[in-house]
């Protein structure tokens, strides 16, 4: 998968999870955030890009994004 993440500036708490967000009209694209088993994003470890791509992908899900899926991070 084509996939968006922004690294962050500082040091990154370690997640072990990742939410995928899977583009409707172009399936091989999408966006990965980071968050933890339960799928809880921490907002104020993103970037400010990352925070504002994964709130777009939250308010066009079912539009422009597939539900997200929660998968183990790499």
């Amino acid at each position: 998968m084509n996939t968006q993440s922004f690294a962050s500036a500082g040091p990154a708490p370690h997640f072990s999870h990742e939410l995928r967000f899977t583009s409707v009209h172009n399936p091989g694209r999408g966006l990965v955030v980071p968050c933890d088993a339960t799928g809880h994003v921490d907002l104020d470890s993103l970037t400010e890009r990352l925070r504002d791509a994964y709130l777009a992908a939250r308010a066009l899900m079912g539009r422009e994004y597939l539900y997200p899926t929660l998968q183990p991070a790499h």
